[in-house]
This record gives structure tokens, C-alpha cells and sequence, in this order.
């Protein structure tokens, strides 16, 4: 079975194609027309690691993403995500590839944002706010632009250095948390904390907020204040059991995000949209990137 590196990942997804890409896998997700279970984690404890498995069946093809997460790389000069997907012929169960996964995890989470603010953020959004300083931050700033066209972005990260170095990356200003989100029309928290970074008093009543940083029950981003807001969610089923924001605040869902793309009515005032992450989005990624190697050989 033929594997594709990082590299070529990289030569062959776009973000233009990947936004409307999400926005078909998520509206298919809520529309029933997707077989995913919610991921299973493992715990490697005595390496202070996590383990992902994450499968999704979609028409012709089926894949699985097996993902890690190990936030001690940091400290070792290597990512603390790392990520192989493999797909196959539905029709046969063939094994038709296996790609790296990382880049596609870093893109196609942004993507999934963007198609949320394109559709929930105000259309006359002008100042952008980010509370996180890695991959997402920078993946997040490039796919946004896509979406609205931002006069200000605005970057808050705990190590005031890394701050600096992503704001000059993506052309923003460093700054404190409340500073930058004070006044922002978009607010994105890409932070993998245990504790809110994100006080609701700071956040302006149109403001949309993408809360994508924290996964799992006991993690969260946002404050009680900030989920006192119209909550969309990617799924529900993932919601109810890994999101921390969600269960530690008691706040309720208001819809899907492919609910909105398939009909139902977008709310009103400030919205948060908790990003978990879908196999299926893993799934479509590497489907593209599949369907271009091929065409190009």
C-alpha cells in the first residue's frame, strides 16, 4: 500500500478546496448520510500520551485516523500531534493508501472553523482574535482570511515570546487575552489548557467565539459566562462526552453546524461553536488529497 509523506500532502491539499469540502462532510454528518462512532481514546500514562481512533464510512471509501497526542514533544522538538490515515474501497474493503496525518489534522480543523464563521460570524467582522500561539494559531489566521476580511488580528499565547513570533508569522499584534479579544468580532481559542482562558465579560455581544483547544471532559477554554451563548456543536453524540466546555458550564446545544448548512435556522447574538474534530473530516481530507496524487501519476 502506497504512502504518502507530509510533503506530499502539502503539495496536494488547498484550503480552497478543503473549506467546501468540510462544509459537504459536516451538512452529509447531520444529515445521517455518515457512519461514524465517537472517537476511542487510549491512554499511554507512563508517557503522558494519548492514543485516538477515529473511523468513518462515506459512499465509496472508508478510513480511519489513528492520532497521538503528546504535549511533553513540545520539549522535544517534535509535534505534539502526529497523525497517520489510511483508507479503503468500500465496495471491496481494499486498502487503497496511507498518508500522513498531521498536516491534515491541522488543516482541515481550521476549515471546519472557517465554515463557521463564514456562516455565524457577522459579515462586517474586522478584528480577529486568537488565544493560542501554535500550528492552529497560523492555520486558523490563513484559513479565516478566506472567510472575512480582517483589518486586526490580535494573538495572546501564555509564553509572551511565542505570542510575538506567531503575530509576526501571521502579520498581527501580540497582546494580553483581554486586550485582544476586548472589542474582536471573531475570537478562536486554540489552547490545550485545563483551565478557562477565555472570560465571557471580554466578549463583545455580536461576537462569534470558535472554541476548538480543548478536548475531553475535564478540559475547557471558555468560562460560564462565555457559554452563556447560542452553542453549535459538530456533533452532538462527541459533545455530550468529550467536550469540557460543554459539561463543566451545564450549557445546551443549539444545534449542529451541519444542521445549519442543511436548513435550520442560524441563531441570533453571540455564538460559540465547539470544534471537536470528526473522522469524517479526516476521512474527505485525505480523500482530496488522495484524488489529486492520483490524477497527478
Amino acid at each position: 500500500m502506497e504512502f504518502l509523506s507530509e510533503e506530499r500532502v502539502r503539495g496536494l491539499l488547498r484550503f480552497e478546496d478543503l473549506i467546501p469540502a468540510m462544509e459537504r462532510a459536516l451538512a452529509d454528518f447531520s444529515a445521517g448520510r455518515i457512519r461514524q462512532p465517537v472517537r476511542s481514546v487510549i491512554a499511554i500514562p507512563e508517557h503522558d500520551g494519548l492514543w485516538g481512533i477515529m473511523p468513518a464510512v462515506c459512499g465509496d471509501v472508508f478510513g480511519i485516523k489513528m492520532v497521538t497526542v503528546y504535549e511533553g514533544n513540545a520539549g522535544r522538538g517534535l509535534p505534539t500531534h502526529q497523525a497517520t490515515i489510511e483508507l479503503f474501497r468500500s465496495a471491496t474493503g481494499e486498502p487503497l493508501v496511507a498518508m500522513d496525518g498531521r498536516l491534515i489534522t491541522e488543516m482541515r480543523t481550521a476549515a471546519v472553523t472557517a465554515v463557521a464563521t463564514r456562516l455565524l460570524a457577522p459579515q462586517e467582522a474586522r478584528r480577529l482574535a486568537i488565544l493560542g500561539s501554535g500550528v492552529q494559531a497560523r492555520a486558523h489566521a490563513q484559513a479565516l482570511r478566506m472567510v472575512r476580511r480582517f483589518d486586526e488580528i490580535h494573538v495572546w499565547s501564555r509564553n509572551p515570546e511565542h505570542a510575538r513570533e506567531c503575530a509576526e508569522e501571521i502579520g498581527a499584534k501580540a497582546m494580553s487575552a483581554e486586550d485582544a479579544v476586548r472589542g474582536a468580532d471573531v475570537v478562536v481559542t486554540v489552547t490545550y489548557t485545563m483551565e478557562p482562558i477565555l472570560r465571557g465579560a471580554w466578549l463583545s455581544p455580536h461576537a462569534f467565539v470558535a472554541a476548538v483547544g480543548a478536548i475531553g471532559p475535564k478540559r475547557r477554554e471558555l468560562d460560564d459566562e462565555a457559554m452563556r451563548a447560542a452553542v453549535i456543536v459538530d456533533s452532538r453524540a462527541a459533545a455530550e462526552v468529550e467536550s469540557g466546555d460543554m459539561l463543566l458550564s451545564g450549557a445546551k446545544i443549539h444545534a449542529e453546524l451541519g444542521e445549519l448548512l442543511n436548513g435550520h435556522p442560524a441563531p441570533a447574538g453571540r455564538v460559540v461553536f465547539k470544534s471537536l474534530g470528526l473522522a469524517i473530516e479526516d476521512v474527505i481530507a485525505a480523500r482530496l488529497v488522495w484524488d489529486r496524487h492520483t490524477e497527478a501519476a
